[in-house]
């Protein structure tokens, strides 16, 4: 009887194949045309909150690359301006992350990671902290924004964890 369970490793990389493709089914459905659109003068413009999806992704590539990341020596990149240039970035960063995803074991994983602007330390965690709560939780989290920002406009919603008012569940 085999025992041995998946590593880290494995597992975070599984769970972040499934949530990049729910989040991608929403993203495809932002229409360009609308990307100055807000539900509220406090918050995000659908093409703010579309290409903060696409880019957040790049954190866990950025704590593989080193024990520390200082933001004010990193060249962010400019903000799409269309549907299309936000799945672009979106699809290179998810496949990104899963090659340096790919090139680490579990200790790496563990290892801690820290964010900085000059002498200010934003956070020190470990990597996979960087998985769960930059990447994961933090796009789930603009998920359900988004998807409300769809509903608001009137744009179908996507099943994602069940079936949505507007599909059926994905089998």
């Amino acid at each position: 009887m085999n025992t041995s369970q998946p590593t880290l490793q494995a597992s975070l990389s599984a769970e972040l194949k499934h949530e990049l493709k729910l989040t991608r089914r929403l993203l495809e459905r932002v229409p360009t045309e609308q990307f100055s659109w807000q539900p509220h003068p406090k918050s995000m413009k659908l093409g703010t909150l579309a290409s903060h999806m696409a880019n957040l992704v790049g954190f866990l590539e950025m704590s593989l690359l080193g024990p520390e990341t200082d933001i004010l020596t990193q060249q962010m990149p400019s903000s799409p301006t269309t549907t299309d240039e936000v799945l672009r970035r979106f699809d290179v960063n998810g496949e990104n992350i899963h090659k340096a995803l790919e090139q680490v074991d579990d200790t790496t994983l563990h290892g801690t990671w820290t964010m900085r602007r000059g002498e200010q330390v934003f956070m020190t965690i470990p990597r996979a902290a960087v998985v769960r709560t930059l990447v994961l939780n933090h796009l789930i989290h603009h998920r359900g924004q988004l998807s409300v920002y769809l509903r608001l406009l009137d744009i179908p919603v996507p099943a994602i964890y069940g079936g949505s008012a507007d599909e059926a569940p994905q089998r």
